[in-house]
């Protein structure tokens, strides 16, 4: 089987569709038909279900599909290193990040800009309101998101940064004189919502729906911002887990951050869209699992990036 047509059976496991299938690899969609019958004989069973209304994977076309998309999505980025390694890296790198987090994969940036000196990297800011939107719009080449990520049509590189978290509450609230909060103060406390756009389960890693001993914690104001979420804290409206770099990077009068004891600690990886294999989001990537670093984030901007065990 040919690299065209792992494509093409990959690209039609995605979309379920033939027209889209054509559209997105600009064939014709007689084309697509004529390649996935092709691998159907070679195989012996049917890849897909077909119907007037709806296309849809055997059991089969699924085993083969997740067989495939892993040797597929290393030959394309073996190619994508030749190309770069053979001709050198130009152009832009947009990487894209959260808060004030592009600041702390400054030593990931410094050290590809070192070795690629003639491709710029420009930073490109997301909100959590919309956490994959400039990724898969293609305004964003990689981006770095706190997982899990489970979205078909993205991958998901290594971990870089990794931090504990600290729960934001209004200064009036009795859990500010606390040195630490536990999971089971969220109980009966108000934290925002952040509206159907947004998956439910990358939420819930960030802001459960309850306490582990059971005990519900209700949802508030729908909040698509930074700025948003901390006014609502000082305003008494909500409390909200947060990663712990937001406690020295954003004080806020009315505001006061309260460490976590029980929290797991938050993990931050490089994602970037399935179907991308262009040569600098590889090399990018390459080089973060070539350091093998998760950097602990930490107040002390002067420390080295630190490995954990």
């Amino acid at each position: 089987m040919e690299l065209r047509e792992i494509e093409i059976f990959l690209v039609l496991a995605e979309e379920l569709h033939f027209g889209r299938t054509a559209e997105r690899l600009h064939v014709s969609q007689a084309r697509v038909s004529q390649v996935i019958k092709k691998q159907e004989r070679r195989i012996g069973a049917p890849l897909f279900e077909r119907s007037s209304r709806a296309v849809a994977l055997t059991p089969l076309g699924r085993r083969l599909r997740e067989d495939l998309r892993v040797a597929f999505d290393l030959v394309q980025g073996a190619l994508a290193r030749a190309r770069a390694d053979g001709q050198g890296l130009r152009g832009t790198l947009r990487v894209g990040f959260m808060g004030a987090l592009g600041n702390e994969m400054r030593y990931l940036i410094d050290e590809f800009r070192e070795r690629h000196p003639d491709c710029e990297v420009e930073s490109v800011e997301f909100g959590f309101g919309d956490p994959f939107g400039r990724l898969r719009a293609g305004e964003i080449d990689v981006q770095l998101i706190w997982l899990p990520v489970r979205e078909p049509d993205l991958s998901v590189g290594p971990v870089v940064l990794t931090e504990g978290r600290a729960l934001a509450v209004p200064s009036s609230s009795d859990l500010a004189l606390r040195a630490f909060a536990t999971l089971e103060d969220l109980a009966g406390r108000q934290v925002l919502d952040l509206g159907d756009a947004v998956p439910d389960y990358w939420v819930e890693a960030m802001l459960p729906r309850t306490t582990p001993g059971g005990r519900l914690i209700p949802r508030g104001p729908f909040v698509r911002t930074s700025l948003e979420l901390l006014t609502l804290v000082a305003d008494g409206q909500i409390v909200s887990p947060v990663g712990e770099h937001v406690s020295w990077y954003f004080p806020y009068c009315g505001v006061v951050y309260v460490p976590f004891r029980d929290a797991p600690r938050t993990e931050w990886a490089l994602v970037w869209t399935a179907a991308d294999h262009g040569a600098h989001v590889h090399a990018f990537v390459r080089l973060a699992r070539e350091l093998g670093i998760r950097r602990i984030v930490h107040p002390d901007a002067d420390r080295r990036p630190a490995e954990e065990s």
